[in-house]
């Protein structure tokens, strides 16, 4: 397998989406490659187990693509190892009458993870820059002041939705939560093929949605949208990563790699030791059990 640069996944300049990788060859079998993520997985796995003992900084996931790119399977297999008091993972779906109560990051804000822990977002805050930008009318569900109509949305709106989401990240990662974003880029063609197998295989036709087929329409307007937030929103503290994903096996290990990589470099996650007068104790505590 060729060493990987994972840098060059990275978004630190402005770019445009048609210039973004849907495959990358690893050179490597499936098999090499299967072998890889395990080892790799199992590294994230022990490191969150020191991660929770120490207990300052918890983990921020987030997942972003288009249908059938794979999101629900990479998060299997990603996190396979994980001790599952370790991860919690959150599929943001239409919001419910409660949450459109509350402002709309608000529930976001309230499934960040604690503290040691793994939160994954499986569609994350930026659907709000997203599918309500392809869907305007969306915006009026949230009964926002000053919006009453589709034609009160405007340009200065996007760009204060942007801010406040930037703002919001450069918050939670003050406060002690790594944030990692991931755009699992799939060729349009490569989701034909994957919206077809769901029409010719019995056991995955519960997948297909009608409204695939709609939104698949908009795919050029999806990507300007994405586009846009790449530009806008990946910064040193949270960036996001354009993950070629017409490869299942190869965006999960590219996706586990770079979040090994990225806590590997927080050298001062370590186990917390025991206060010095407690370790001297350490053999007589020893002896009570063995003499109980």
């Amino acid at each position: 397998m060729n060493n990987i640069n994972l840098q060059q996944f990275k978004i630190t300049k402005p770019v445009s989406i048609k210039d973004l990788p849907t495959s990358f060859p690893l050179e490597a079998s499936k098999k090499k490659i299967e072998k890889e993520l395990k080892k790799t997985r199992r590294k994230l796995g022990e490191l969150q187990n020191t991660q929770y003992a120490h207990g300052k900084y918890g983990v921020l996931v987030c997942l972003q693509a288009m249908d059938t790119a794979g999101k629900d399977s990479l998060i299997r297999e990603v996190f396979k190892d994980f001790n599952v008091r370790g991860v919690d993972n959150h599929s943001f779906k239409t919001p419910s009458p409660k949450e459109l109560r509350y402002n709309y990051l608000w529930r976001h804000q309230v499934a960040l993870p604690q503290r040691g822990k793994y939160a994954v977002f499986n569609r994350t805050h930026y659907e709000n820059v997203l599918v309500t930008r392809v869907h305007s009318h969306y915006i009026l569900n949230e009964n926002i002041p000053g919006i009453e109509t589709v034609d009160d949305i405007d340009d200065a709106f996007w760009e204060k939705r942007f801010e406040q989401i930037n703002n919001f990240e450069k918050t939670v990662s003050e406060n002690g939560t790594i944030i990692i974003k991931f755009f699992l880029n799939i060729s349009k063609e490569e989701q034909k093929f994957r919206l077809l197998r769901r029409l010719d295989k019995p056991n995955k036709n519960w997948k297909f949605s009608p409204g695939d087929l709609k939104e698949r329409k908009l795919w050029d307007t999806y990507m300007n949208y994405y586009e846009e937030i790449f530009n806008k929103s990946s910064k040193g503290h949270a960036p996001w990563y354009c993950i070629p994903a017409d490869d299942k096996e190869t965006a999960r290990l590219l996706v586990a790699k770079i979040l090994l990589n990225t806590i590997e470099a927080y050298t001062d996650i370590v186990e917390p030791e025991l206060p010095d007068e407690l370790k001297a104790q350490i053999p007589d505590y020893i002896k009570q059990l063995e003499n109980d």
